[in-house]
């Protein structure tokens, strides 16, 4: 009986080898790598053990007993990115095109559980054709009770996702629930309804890439967070990602050895003398942060906000700031989506926030308004005020109107807010002011240029500088761009062991 049981165990096992070897030409073909090489290529080497290999299709019907579905199309388990444990699984496109069936999503609902009893990150790699049509309505409490475990893991474990291939329909929703999004040119599709869909109901040609291709999500969609040129370049992406963020919402990121930033980025040779010029903010960014290294994230979505990690003194921050670059810094729809999700991502991993201010205002124009700019902008609102780490404000140039309070201000719970001695903050911008509140002095003026040009230094004078602010006790200090690291440095490490007591409720109702 035991021979007999070994026996087994063996065809078995034998019968897998050799579907991954199947495997490994089909994916080779299409220039893919398989679900076992891409977990390798991930994992630190040796690290990877698998659970639950034996697991079978859990129907029999229309002919799925007459298939031989190994693993039943997806490898998961344990192992550890820099020392750091995790859990992966990885769906097989070469088994069943990957499709998901319930047995499929057992495995994958398991190993999920397990990373969330555990406190440690979740990494899924996608490649699937999406629902197993065979297994109906089984296939879609699959799908169900993974999106139930992406959200009861949120806020308690890291999960990132990775798009390697097709994902189609329902299953989309489960990357959109995770906290990051990797995908790769050529390879990433995402998408509800498919090409084949679209030309039967409207019509229209498109195609696979046009319509949820790597670069649509990464810079028009937003639903993907980093964007790689091949698979190679996202493993990479996804290992440095991790050397930032802790393990689970109880810990914070292990710490580095602490670096000066590079002798090549120097603040007071980054900001132009010229107000009205702009500059990248990722120049500030480098200048401040340690070894003048920044993981941004989604930097093609949204580019007039830039948001990612850097570390301060060895440890992890998040840096939400405004980029002059592009639209000249303001906040609109998709820009305040992009920054209140990582403020609250921030807030829920206890990753201190720093806010870097450089802004004329929201973006006006019938589109946004017509676009729910009032319901998208009250978000970063939200996220800020809610938010209970340690925020640290610094304003650089321009802080005009709403954006002046959204981008951190002191009126929503910052714990510490510096200015630039140029920094203007005001109801609008100098200019504008001055034309509407002199409108009548300048109209009736012999000279109204020279006189519009007084009137706005009178307003700045008045109005639109730090120490209007700071008088009122809104501004803790003046600061100059030089010493901007010393001061950020300083917060960070008295605010270390900040405490705040938030009113007992369920949950609070952000503007979703």
């Amino acid at each position: 009986m035991l021979r007999q049981l070994v026996d087994f165990f063996f065809k078995k096992k034998r019968q897998i080898d050799e579907s991954e070897q199947i495997a490994k030409e089909k994916q080779k073909k299409q220039g893919k790598l398989t679900a076992r090489e891409r977990i390798e290529r991930i994992v630190d080497p040796g690290s990877f053990h698998e659970w639950d290999m034996f697991v079978q299709q859990a129907s029999t019907e229309l002919g799925l007993d007459k298939k031989f579905l190994p693993r039943d199309g997806v490898i998961t388990g344990t192992a550890s990115i820099m020392g750091h444990p995790i859990c992966i699984y990885a769906q097989d496109f070469s088994v069943a095109g990957g499709s998901l069936g319930l047995a499929h999503a057992r495995k994958i609902t398991k190993i999920m559980d397990h990373a969330i009893k555990l406190g440690i990150p979740i990494i899924g790699i996608n490649d699937s054709g999406g629902a197993r049509i065979q297994e109906g309505v089984n296939s879609l409490a699959g799908y169900g009770e993974i999106f139930y475990r992406n959200t009861k893991a949120s806020g308690v474990v890291p999960q990132i996702s990775i798009i390697l291939g097709p994902c189609a329909g329902g299953a989309v929703y489960s990357p959109a629930l995770t906290d990051f999004v990797f995908v790769v040119d050529k390879i990433s599709k995402m998408f509800i309804t498919g090409p084949e869909v679209i030309k039967t109901v409207l019509g229209e040609e498109i195609s696979m890439e046009e319509l949820g291709g790597a670069r649509v999500q990464a810079e028009i969609a937003g639903n993907a967070h980093f964007f790689a040129e091949s698979e190679e370049e996202c493993f990479e992406q996804v290992k440095k990602l991790v050397t930032f963020i802790p393990w689970n919402n109880k810990k914070k990121a292990d710490p580095f050895p602490p670096k000066p930033p590079k002798v090549d980025y120097k603040i007071s040779q980054i900001i132009p003398e010229d107000p009205r010029q702009p500059y990248d903010a990722r120049d500030v960014i480098k200048a401040i942060v340690d070894d003048s290294d920044f993981l941004e994230i989604m930097p093609h979505f949204a580019p007039n906000v830039v948001i990612g990690f850097a570390r301060m003194n060895g440890e992890t921050i998040g840096i939400v700031a405004n980029q002059p670059l592009v639209l000249a810094g303001v906040l609109d729809v998709d820009s305040s989506d992009k920054a209140a999700r990582f403020i609250r991502f921030c807030d829920a991993f206890n990753i201190p926030l720093l806010t870097l201010v450089d802004i004329p205002g929201y973006l006006p124009g019938v589109d946004q308004e017509h676009s729910g700019v009032i319901r998208h902008g009250a978000k970063i609102l939200y996220a800020y005020s809610e938010a209970t780490v340690p925020k640290i404000t610094v304003i650089m140039r321009k802080a005009y109107g709403g954006g002046y309070i959204a981008m951190c201000s002191r009126h929503l719970g910052a714990d510490f807010v510096f200015a630039w001695p140029m920094a203007e903050i005001a109801v609008m911008g100098p200019e504008g002011a001055a034309n509407i509140i002199y409108k009548n002095e300048i109209a009736n003026s012999p000279n109204p240029e020279e006189t519009r040009k007084q009137k706005v230094q009178e307003y700045i004078e008045k109005f639109a500088n730090p120490f209007v602010a700071a008088s009122n006790g809104y501004i803790d200090a003046v600061i100059e761009p030089d010493e901007t690291r010393k001061y950020v440095l300083h917060s960070l490490f008295i605010s270390k062991n900040k405490m705040e007591q938030v009113l007992p409720k369920k949950h609070g109702i952000p503007p979703f």
